[in-house]
C-alpha cells in the first residue's frame, strides 16, 4: 500500500526548497537591479532560462527560434540600445548553446554519433572555406565570421538529426507556424489598405552598429506607403520570401490527398497568403513560388487543371502585350508602378541595362565569374571576402579593391544580391560544387522520401521542401537568401526534420486503428 504520510512529506519538502528557490532568485534579482538596469536584469534572467531550457529539452529552443524569427524584426526595433546587441544575437547564440549540448551528448555516449550521406560533401566544404582563408592569409576575425555568415543555419539540419524530435512535436509545431503565416498575411493585407501609418509602425528604419561592424542596416522606404506590404519582417523582400516557403510546404500538403482529405483547414493558408504575397511586389517571391507550385502540380502530379491554367496564364500575358501595346523592352522602376507593370519590368532591357551600369546584381553576374572566380578559381577568395552579408557588415573591400571592382551593389554595399556566386567568390569552384552536393543531396533525398514514405504527413513535407528548394535555389541568384534568418534557418530545419521523418517507419496498425490515428492527427 501507499504510504500517503511519506509522500505528503516528501511533496511538503520538495515544496520547500522550491520556495527557498524561488525567494533566492527574487533576492538575487533586486541585487543585480540595484547593480544594473532592469533590462539588463530582464535579459540575465531570460539567458538563464534558456541555457536551463536548452540543456533538458534543446529541441524546445529550435521550435521557439522557428516561431520567434517573424517576429525578430519588430521586437528588435523597439529594444533598448543596452541590451540590443544580446537581443540581435540571442537566437543564433541559441543555436550553438543547442550545438554545445548535443556535442556533449555525444561525446558522453547519450546519443550515438550518426552517419549519413551528406557529412561526407559537409566536411569537404568546412576544409575548404579553411584552406582558403589560410591560402589567402585571411584574418582570423574576418574568416570566423565569414564561415559562420555561411554555415550558422546549416549545423541546424544536423541538430534535429541528432536530437530526432517526436512527430507529434513536429506536427504542433508545423501547425503554429502555418498560423503564424495566416496572422503575417493578414497584417499584411491591413498594412496594404492602412497605408503609411502602420508602415511607421512596423519599418525598422534605425540602423545599429558596434563599433565599425553594423549590426543591422536601416530599411530605407524607396517605395510609396503602403505599395509594398512587409508585415513584421522589416522589409517586403523578406515577408515574400518567408510567405512563398510555408505556401510551397502547404503546397505539398494539399498535393498528398492522403493528409489533405484529413486536414481541410489549409485552404485559409492560400486565400490569405497568395494575395499577401503578391501585395509584397516582391518579384523573386512571385517566380519563386510559381516554380516550386509547378514542379509540384506538373512535374510531379502531373495536374491537368493546372496545366491548362498554367498555358492560359502564358497566352494570357502574352496577348495583353498584344492589345495593351505595352513595350517591355523600355519599362523601368517608378513610384506607383503597377502590379502588372512590375511583372513584365521582369523581363525589360532596360532593367537589366540600368542595372548592369548601376552596378546591380546583374553586373555581378557577369563580372563574378569574369573577374573574380578566374582570379582564384580553385579556392577562391576565403570567407569573408566577397559578396556577402560578412564583407558588406565589416566593410571589408581588400578583394574589391584588388581586382579594381565597386564594393558590391551600387559600389558601396559590399554585398552583390548573388548567393550562389558569393560563395563561389569566396569558396571558389571546389567550395561552390561541395555546397552544391549537399543542397541536391537533401533534394534527392526528400523527393525519394515522397515517392517511397507510408506516412501522408512525412510525404506531404517531403514534397513541399522539394518545392521550397526549387524556389529557394532561383531566389538565390537574386538575393543573399542562404543568409537570411527567416529564409535559411526553415531551410535547413525542415531539411533536417523531412530526414528524420523519412528515416522513422511508419508502424503496422490495423485499419480502423489506422483511421482512428489519422483522424486524431489531424485535430
Amino acid at each position: 500500500m501507499i504510504n500517503l504520510r511519506a509522500v505528503y512529506a516528501h511533496a511538503e519538502e520538495h515544496t520547500k526548497l522550491i520556495m527557498f528557490g524561488l525567494f533566492g532568485l527574487l533576492v538575487l534579482l533586486i541585487i543585480l537591479q540595484s547593480m544594473f538596469s532592469a533590462m539588463f536584469v530582464i535579459a540575465a534572467l531570460a539567458l538563464v532560462i534558456a541555457i536551463i531550457v536548452a540543456v533538458v529539452r534543446p529541441f524546445f529552443i529550435l521550435s521557439f527560434i522557428a516561431i520567434y524569427l517573424p517576429f525578430e524584426t519588430i521586437v528588435l526595433k523597439f529594444t533598448p540600445d543596452e541590451i540590443y546587441l544580446f537581443a540581435r544575437y540571442f537566437s543564433e547564440g541559441m543555436i550553438y548553446l543547442v550545438a554545445l549540448v548535443v556535442l556533449y551528448q555525444i561525446i558522453s555516449g547519450k546519443i550515438k554519433l550518426k552517419k549519413t550521406q551528406f557529412d561526407l560533401p559537409f566536411l569537404l566544404f568546412v576544409f575548404v572555406l579553411i584552406a582558403s582563408a589560410v591560402i589567402n592569409f585571411v584574418s582570423p576575425t574576418i574568416a570566423i565570421l565569414g564561415a559562420r555568415q555561411i554555415l550558422r543555419f546549416m549545423i541546424v539540419f544536423f541538430l534535429i538529426i541528432y536530437l530526432q524530435p517526436k512527430t507529434r512535436q513536429i506536427k504542433t509545431l508545423v501547425t503554429v507556424l502555418l498560423t503564424i503565416v495566416i496572422f503575417q498575411s493578414m497584417l499584411g493585407i491591413t498594412q496594404a489598405m492602412m497605408g503609411e501609418p502602420l508602415d511607421l509602425l512596423l519599418l525598422p528604419s534605425e540602423s545599429r552598429s558596434v563599433g565599425t561592424i553594423q549590426l543591422v542596416e536601416g530599411v530605407e522606404q524607396f517605395w510609396d506607403p503602403g505599395a509594398r506590404v512587409f508585415a513584421t519582417l522589416g522589409r517586403y523582400d523578406r515577408l515574400g520570401n518567408f510567405l512563398y516557403f510555408f505556401l510551397l510546404l502547404a503546397t505539398g500538403m494539399i498535393f498528398v490527398n492522403a493528409y489533405r482529405k484529413h486536414n481541410d483547414r489549409l485552404w485559409p493558408i492560400f486565400f490569405l497568403g497568395i494575395p499577401a504575397l503578391i501585395l509584397t511586389f516582391s518579384r523573386s517571391s512571385w517566380f519563386a513560388f510559381a516554380l516550386g507550385f509547378l514542379f509540384v502540380g506538373i512535374w510531379v502530379k502531373r495536374n491537368r487543371p493546372i496545366m491548362v491554367g498554367t498555358a492560359a496564364a502564358i497566352i494570357l500575358a502574352v496577348s495583353f502585350l498584344f492589345v495593351s501595346g505595352m513595350n517591355v523592352r523600355f519599362i523601368t522602376e517608378v513610384p506607383g508602378q503597377t502590379f502588372t507593370e512590375r511583372f513584365y519590368e521582369s523581363f525589360s532591357y532596360a532593367r537589366w541595362r540600368s542595372e548592369y551600369v548601376g552596378l546591380g546584381r546583374v553586373f555581378w553576374f557577369v563580372h563574378t565569374p569574369l573577374d573574380v572566380v578566374s582570379a582564384s578559381p580553385l579556392f577562391g577568395f576565403g570567407p569573408g571576402q566577397f559578396g556577402g552579408g560578412a564583407a558588406a557588415a565589416l566593410h571589408n573591400s581588400s578583394v574589391y579593391e584588388s581586382l579594381g571592382l565597386p564594393f558590391g551593389v551600387f559600389g558601396t554595399e559590399g554585398f552583390i544580391d548573388n548567393n550562389w556566386f558569393s560563395i563561389w567568390g569566396e569558396s571558389g569552384t571546389l567550395g561552390i560544387v561541395f555546397y552544391v552536393w549537399i543542397y541536391l543531396a537533401v533534394f534527392l533525398f526528400a523527393y525519394r522520401t515522397y515517392r517511397k514514405h507510408k506516412d501522408p504527413f512525412t510525404r506531404s513535407l517531403a514534397i513541399g521542401l522539394c518545392a521550397v528548394m526549387i524556389g529557394i535555389a532561383f531566389n538565390a541568384f537574386t538575393s543573399t537568401i542562404f543568409e537570411i534568418r527567416t529564409t535559411g534557418y526553415y531551410l535547413w530545419f525542415f531539411a533536417g526534420i523531412v530526414y528524420v521523418l523519412g528515416n522513422r517507419r511508419v508502424q503496422k496498425v490495423a485499419p480502423k486503428a489506422r483511421e482512428k490515428y489519422e483522424n486524431n492527427s489531424s485535430k
